[in-house]
This record gives C-alpha cells, structure tokens and sequence, in this order.
C-alpha cells in the first residue's frame, strides 16, 4: 500500500528534474530500471542460488545522434545464477575533436524483473568525461537478486536485456548536468515511453 502511495505521488508531478526521477527509478525499478539501492548488497545475498534456472542477460548499446562517440558492449550475453554477481564490460570511444561529458540512462526488459536487478557498481551512476580521441572500458557489476524466484510473474523469465543509452550532457538552469535531448527521447530511453503519465524532464525556458 505504502509503495504505491509513492508510484502515484511521484506519477502526479508533472514537472521534476531528470535526476529525481532517475532516483525514483533505481530505487523501485519502475518502467524497467534496474534497482540500485544498497540495501540489497549484504553479503549473505550475494550468494548463487545452486540448482536455479541460470537467466542469460544481454548487453544493448545506443547512444543520441548528437554525441559523436562510439558505444559498443563488449559481450553480447552472460548467464547468471539468482544471487551470482556478474562482471560485464562496455567501450566508448569519444571521435570528436574535442573533450565531451556523456550522460547514460539505462532500462531493463522485461520490465517486471527490474526490481531484482541490481547494480553494484556502473559508469552510470554519473556523468562520464572522455578527452577527444579517448577510448575507455566502461565495467558493470550487478546481480539478479534472489527474490526473483519467489515472484509467480518472474518464474518462466529465460533472458533478460540490460539497454543503456548515452546522451551529449548539458546543464540546465539549476546548473545540474542532464541529458541534451528532447523529454521523449530520454523518457523512452529509461523505459517511460508506454506510460502516458511518466515524469518529465524540468522545463526549459529558451527564451531570452
């Protein structure tokens, strides 16, 4: 009842910042966001389910026309154990001539196994700054938690996409850094596009 006292609350503002509703998100797995709260990192639950249904996880890269890097993962799948923590790697490469900030949404399909993927550590936690010319592996830490296997709705999951989009960053009124796209491009990129009431991005007001 409590939690979703706090989906309709949050549904109910029409205007927040891109990272109030990122936390939102992470913290509950709504629209397919991987859950990044601590909480769930004790060490006893970082143990693999023996005899479980291994669940193979695959790596989805895009990035906005508007940023000139290349972004590629450098698997195409892994299979995990419920409970077994997992080490995955993606490549950016900035092809521009000049340093750029790159921001990274991230969802996963389907969406009812968010709340159970959890991050331990990832590159889009925050902004990422690469020099012009610069390459660098982007390392994933995340697991399955093993409350999977007590939902009836998760019980025949056999694969699982982790998507990430890079965005060109900008800063917006506040002076915080957010991704430079339209609300729908970022909306969808997070998972948002098949809700008609997703939280929007902070208005904008270009007029001088």
């Amino acid at each position: 009842m409590y939690t979703s006292a706090v989906i309709v609350a949050t549904l109910g503002i029409t205007y927040a910042s891109v990272p109030l509703y990122r936390i939102f998100c992470a913290a509950t797995g709504f629209a397919g966001t991987p859950n990044v709260g601590t909480g769930r990192f004790e060490a006893e639950r970082l143990v693999p389910v023996e005899g479980a249904h291994r669940i193979k996880v695959h790596f989805n890269a895009d990035r906005s026309e508007t940023l000139p890097w290349t972004f590629t993962p450098q698997q195409r799948f892994v299979t995990v154990l419920p409970g077994e923590t997992s080490l995955a790697f993606y490549t950016a490469k900035n092809n521009s001539k000049q340093d750029l900030i790159g921001i990274a949404t991230y969802n996963v399909t389907p969406d009812r196994v968010a709340p159970y993927f959890s991050k331990v550590e990832c590159f889009c936690f925050e902004e990422q700054k690469l020099l012009a010319g610069e390459e660098v592996d982007m390392p994933l830490l995340f697991f399955i938690d093993k409350d999977i296997l007590d939902d009836p709705a998760c019980r025949n999951i056999d694969d699982v996409v982790l998507s990430y989009t890079f965005f060109r960053a900008r800063r917006n009124q506040k002076g915080h850094l957010e991704p430079d796209a339209a609300d729908d491009e970022v909306q969808t990129s997070m998972g948002f596009g098949g809700y008609e009431h997703a939280p929007k991005a902070e208005t904008r007001n270009e007029k001088k």
